[in-house]
């Protein structure tokens, strides 16, 4: 019975978050919600760090216990509270990743939760190459500077 109740529970959350616009989905694990498994950055610079929260709802009878949580590689750095999440509250996992290397990137992060149980999320995204060197100086901004003050 109480596996037919989780499975129903699972139905239900799904149906209630749906797909949402870019393709994330809430996804249900044994009392809790992860309101997305998945994050896409889209196109970002190189060289600028980007960041993401995950939020999970504790949505069982007892309290949740994030005992860790693991990046696939060094450039991707989750941050999380290790306090117990009550029954109805929430918690974060923050996801940074450093955009040193231009092109594309997918990157899962483990979470370990209750006895032994783990879950995954991905981040991925696109790295445009930011330029070697400096644009140009504007050697037009003199004539500029020079007709606005002539205008006063």
């Amino acid at each position: 019975m109480k596996q037919f109740l989780n499975i129903i529970s699972f139905f239900v959350l799904f149906m209630f978050f749906g797909n949402r616009a870019n393709g994330q989905q809430a996804v249900a694990s044994n009392g809790f919600v992860l309101k997305e498994s998945l994050f896409d950055f889209g196109k970002i610079p190189q060289g600028k760090p980007v960041f993401h929260v995950f939020e999970i709802k504790n949505i069982g009878k007892s309290n949740l216990q994030l005992t860790d949580v693991q990046a696939s590689c060094g450039c991707t750095t989750p941050v999380w509270q290790r306090e117990l999440v009550q029954p109805g509250g929430t918690t974060q996992i923050k996801v940074g990743y450093n955009a040193a290397d231009a092109g594309y990137f997918e990157k899962s992060i483990t979470v370990f939760y209750g006895q032994g149980e783990t879950m995954l999320i991905t981040i991925k995204g696109d790295v445009w190459r930011t330029p070697d060197q400096p644009a140009p100086p504007n050697k037009s901004i003199g004539l500029l500077k020079k007709l606005k003050f002539n205008q006063e």
